[in-house]
């Protein structure tokens, strides 16, 4: 680094909750195979399908006309209107006005809870979940609860209202889940939704994997009796639609909220790519029977590679999404022994379930979101790896 000269400052650069912020177990973890051609991959949580190509032509028409400004903070109005009208499949009964374009889920989890979340309130996040939801929450200030959820990975009514005495602000609610693929029923909603209620609490609930859903129909815990006005939802077109690398997602929430949201994101991100938003319009106006053949493809993987995966260890069978999170500790190795292990004598990628948390520990993830042709192969290289154990 070129010095400027001038004297060391006397105190921290660095803001304590940053200093204090662990790296992501994630990207920690694939350091390991950068440059490596020779593995396969059942780590990233990407889609392996490119963006439907009607999508695709939509965006590239959208460029050769000369459209590449910027929208209102807000996002496209005709797009807003479309996310309201789509979610009325999963139950909700919105308008435009509560409609705020994000880039991606991340940045709806980031500014959602920088939105509500007080210094010394807390943010309940059941675990294992999603890597960035108890860092973000720690950024805004929150103090942060993590609620084990083994062995079945389902949150119940008993698990939140224990905390009652907490000053709970926000519940984070991810269904289907990101690392297990579980997801609930309607009835199993209505439990948490009580609870929420119970704790006075606001809950952001990530949806980004709703479409995704095989075993039943996904509905939105905003939908539910009590919910409509403490619900914040957050969805996108990153793995429904396979467009991760177009960075567009969305919040539908109380208007109050919404507005809080919008004044920092107004500040820190001003819109989401007009590109990526029009081709999220055409997502929502024509994209559901590429979103039903990628999905059909999803639950065809599922059904063979959790088959497969159960005559090595306990399992349980993904609800959506495309990971599966198996239990390793059979082996006599912890988690991020067997990922460390897999991949250097057998070539193949997954993520210590400890990357999730704490309750991750003795799991790995698993995404499904290759080939069948790999992952055949990737599943024969794990049985020749414990055979050898």
């Amino acid at each position: 680094m070129r010095r400027t000269g001038g004297l060391p400052l006397s105190r921290d650069i660095l803001n304590r909750r940053v200093r204090e912020l662990k790296p992501s177990g994630i990207r920690r973890f694939f350091e390991l195979i950068i440059g490596r051609d020779d593995v396969i991959s059942l780590g990233v949580g990407e889609p392996d399908f490119a963006v439907p190509w009607r999508i695709r032509e939509e965006m590239i028409y959208s460029l050769e006309k000369g459209i590449t400004s910027y929208t209102s903070n807000f996002g496209l109005l005709e797009l807003r209107e479309a996310i309201a009208d789509y979610y009325k499949k999963f139950g909700v009964e919105t308008s435009y006005e509560n409609v705020l374009v994000t880039t991606g889920v991340s940045e709806g989890i980031d500014i959602a809870l920088r939105a509500v979340v007080n210094s010394g309130e807390t943010v309940l996040v059941p675990e294992p979940t999603y890597v960035s939801y108890q860092p973000l929450a720690f950024l805004s200030g929150a103090d942060v609860i993590s609620i084990p959820t083994c062995p079945d990975f389902k949150l119940t009514f008993e698990d939140l209202v224990k905390y009652r005495d907490r000053n709970v602000k926000v519940l984070m609610l991810n269904y289907p889940n990101n690392p297990t693929g579980v997801s609930y029923r309607k009835k199993e909603l209505e439990e948490i939704a009580d609870a929420a209620v119970e704790l006075d609490c606001i809950v952001i609930s990530d949806e980004i994997y709703g479409e995704l859903s095989y075993n039943f129909r996904h509905v939105s815990i905003a939908s539910l009796n009590g919910m409509e006005d403490r619900t914040v939802i957050l969805n996108g077109f990153s793995k429904g639609f396979a467009m991760t690398g177009m960075r567009v997602g969305y919040a539908i929430a109380p208007e109050p909220i919404l507005d809080g949201m919008l004044k920092i994101h107004q500040y820190s991100m001003l819109c989401a790519p007009v590109t990526a938003q029009i081709g999220a319009l055409e997502a929502l106006r024509n994209g559901e029977d590429e979103l039903e053949r990628m999905r059909a493809e999803y639950m065809r993987r599922r059904n063979f590679f959790v088959k497969r995966l159960r005559e090595m260890f306990d399992v349980v069978m993904p609800d959506g999404a495309f990971y599966a999170f198996p239990d390793v500790s059979s082996t006599g190795l912890s988690g991020e022994e067997f990922a460390e292990r897999l991949l250097m004598e057998k070539n193949v990628a997954v993520v210590p379930g400890s990357a999730f948390g704490e309750c991750g520990s003795g799991h790995v993830r698993c995404a499904y979101a290759v080939s069948m042709e790999k992952l055949r192969e990737a599943v024969d290289r794990m049985s020749d790896f414990v055979n050898s154990l």
